[in-house]
This record gives C-alpha cells, sequence and structure tokens, in this order.
C-alpha cells in the first residue's frame, strides 16, 4: 500500500501516518510502527479490521495507507472517533463555524458541573468548575443544532480532545489527583480534529466483536482485546475496562444517568454489568481462564487471511496457552517482543509463565496465518 518507501540503498521504509487520540490505557501509539511495519510486509491486503478499536489510532492508519479499514468497538466513545475520521465529508470550514459558535457560548451551572466540577479550592474532581460550566453549554447546545450523526461526530470528538486537555486525572476516570493538574488551569477549548482525506471504503461499527466477524470477512484482522490481569491477588470487584471512560460514554450519550460511588461513575458501568469476556479472570471447568477461551473462539471464527494478536505480559496467557490457541487455527509468521525503552523490534523470548528476565511489563506481537 502507501506506507513504503525506500532508502538510497534500496531498504525498505515503512511511513506511520500521523493519528490523534486521548490519553487512554489502551493507546496503540507506541505500538503503532511496528503494526505498520507488519501489515506492510504482507501481499494482497486490500480489507482491514481494527477489532478493539478504541480511540482508532490503528483503523486511522491504516484508512490514510489505503486500506478498506473497519474499525470495530462497544464503545460509544470509540464509535465517535471512528465515525470522525472515517465517514465525516463535509469541508474544515463547515464544522469550524460551529465549533466557533461553542467556544463562544457562555457557561452555566448544570449537571455536569454539579457531578464532575469542582471549584479551586475543593479539588478531587475531575475538572475545574470553570470548564464544567463551558461543558454544560457546549453539550446542551449540540443537541440543539440538530446536526447528521457524521457531523455530530466530529464535533463531539473535539469536545472530548478539549475536555483531556484540561482534566486533572492519571489519564482515567476512576480516581482523580488529589492536587489540581496544571493542565486543568487552562480553559476549555474545543479544535477541529486532524481529519484526512483516505481513498476506499470505510465502515465503523459499534457492537460485540464476535457479530463481527460472523458478517465479515477480511484479509487482516488486527486485535488487542482488553486482557484481564494475572494477578492473582487481584479481587472480583476491580474496576472493569468500560468504567475508565464512563464519563466519555455520558457526554456522547448526554443521558445524565444514575451514578455512583466517589468517582459518579454510571450504574451501567458496574462490575457484574460492563465486564468484558476477555477480561473474565475466572477459570472454567476444565481449569482453563475463560478470558483464553474466548480469545480461542475469537481467532478461530474470524475470517482473515492473516491475524494479528497483541498481548502484553500482565495477560491471563502462559506460553503453551497462547501457542495452543494460535497453532489450533492456522501458523505463525511472527512473533515479536517490544522494547518500548530502545524502540526497536527484538525477537521473541517465549518462557513458562510471561517472566521476563528484568520482571517488567512488555508488549508482544504475534502474526499468523490462517488455515483455509
Amino acid at each position: 500500500m502507501n506506507n513504503q518507501q525506500t532508502d538510497i540503498f534500496g531498504n525498505k521504509k515503512f511511513v506511520v501516518p500521523k493519528t490523534e487520540g486521548i490519553k487512554y490505557a489502551g493507546s496503540k501509539l507506541k505500538i503503532l510502527p511496528y503494526i505498520v511495519q507488519l501489515i506492510g510486509e504482507l501481499d494482497g491486503i486490500k480489507n482491514a479490521l481494527d477489532g478493539f478499536s478504541g480511540t482508532t489510532r490503528v483503523s486511522q492508519a491504516l484508512a490514510q495507507l489505503g486500506y478498506n479499514t473497519t474499525a470495530s468497538d462497544i464503545s460509544a466513545w470509540s464509535e465517535v472517533f471512528g465515525v470522525c475520521y472515517l465517514k465525516s465529508e463535509k469541508e474544515d470550514t463547515f464544522y469550524q463555524e460551529i465549533l466557533d459558535h461553542l467556544n463562544s457560548l457562555k457557561g452555566y451551572n448544570g449537571w455536569y458541573t454539579e457531578h464532575y466540577g469542582a471549584e479551586l479550592d475543593e479539588g478531587k474532581k475531575p475538572f475545574q468548575a470553570k470548564n464544567t460550566r463551558k461543558l454544560d453549554a457546549i453539550r446542551d447546545e449540540i443537541d440543539k443544532l440538530n446536526l447528521a450523526w457524521e457531523d455530530k461526530c466530529v464535533i463531539l470528538a473535539s469536545l472530548i480532545y478539549a475536555l483531556d486537555s484540561v482534566d486533572s486525572t492519571l489519564g482515567h476516570y476512576v480516581s482523580y489527583l488529589a492536587k489540581w493538574s496544571s493542565r486543568s488551569h487552562n480553559d476549555l477549548f474545543l479544535k477541529l480534529p486532524k481529519r484526512f482525506k483516505a481513498e476506499g471504503k470505510h465502515d465503523v461499527i459499534r457492537g460485540d466483536i464476535f457479530d463481527t466477524i460472523s458478517k465479515n470477512e477480511f484479509d487482516f484482522a488486527y486485535f488487542d482485546p482488553p486482557y484481564g490481569s494475572n494477578n492473582e491477588k487481584m479481587p472480583p470487584s476491580r474496576v472493569r475496562y468500560a468504567s475508565y471512560y464512563h464519563i466519555w460514554t455520558t457526554i456522547i450519550n448526554n443521558d445524565k444517568p444514575e451514578l455512583f460511588g466517589k468517582v459518579n461513575r454510571r450504574v451501567d458501568t458496574r462490575d457484574l454489568v460492563s465486564a468484558s469476556i476477555f477480561e473474565e479472570f475466572r477459570k472454567n471447568e476444565k481449569g482453563s481462564f475463560i478470558a483464553m477461551e474466548a480469545l480461542r473462539k475469537l481467532i478461530r471464527q474470524t475470517k482473515s487471511r492473516y491475524i494479528l494478536l497483541s498481548y502484553s505480559s500482565g495477560g491471563r496467557a502462559t506460553k503453551q496457552e497462547l501457542n495452543d490457541i494460535i497453532f489450533e487455527s492456522g501458523k505463525l509468521l511472527k512473533a515479536v517482543e517490544i522494547n518500548y525503552k530502545v524502540n526497536v523490534m527484538g525477537g521473541m523470548r517465549w518462557t513458562n509463565e510471561w517472566i521476563n528476565s528484568d520482571n517488567k511489563h512488555h508488549e508482544y506481537l504475534f502474526l499468523m496465518k490462517k488455515d483455509k
């Protein structure tokens, strides 16, 4: 596709497109160069799936590289990002006029200020009250504009980026900083997302990943599920992945839901309600982790010539389990251990329980070719 260049010696170089995203526990920003290189080395790839697309950095890159890209995720905010970058078509001037209007609004005390804003001398909230007042005014006005869904997604993406730049958190919304972050003192201001013109046919699917793979076929599929921790001491009541970004869901829906807990989480993000099967920490009757059985099912049922799987040393799998899952459905072409510190791709080092020599967290990429 469009990601290959050569240097003066004829060696391939892989160009990584620029992407945008919020502060995010599952961010693909650092891993993106390796994904781009691995797909770039394959022949005949036209249709690509970014399963568990999150902030859609991978989808953004794949679309810019010329692949027909499908972004699939169960979250409302991921759908908004996907539509913003893959489906919106109007000129920047159209959206800029709307953003200028929203930026000119005078803030007021509303639902968001009541639950998520605090004055300077109060603290322990994700945003300063001056910015939630602005949020209250902007979010109410967006609904009054009656925008088409594609256009609304561009504006909502801008709003999420603006809030992400003035929050007082560590990057998620299950706990807040005791003291105001330096960025929280800035004023909320909406900017135009850096969209791109990409050729090809792109799709955004909000829903369960198993529904997505049952109805579509691809040449290449990338998966990075929200794996559960391998810490046996992790209590069953631990906060689930969907809870980390509950505020974004509320802002997208603007449904002002019933809340609970110290950080005012949505009731529908309670652990037993919002849990993903890929986060399941329990074992089944055969002694296998339920999350690993879900991964086995995912790999087996995906209709794609190639699958690229992300996995971290903090997940549930052992070498043998993951090895079995891959070889039950195809063959392993490449296994890569990513060393962020030196920013290189190194050879895979299998160990019995994913314990590395330095005992640090590592990210792995497994490229497999499926049996026909």
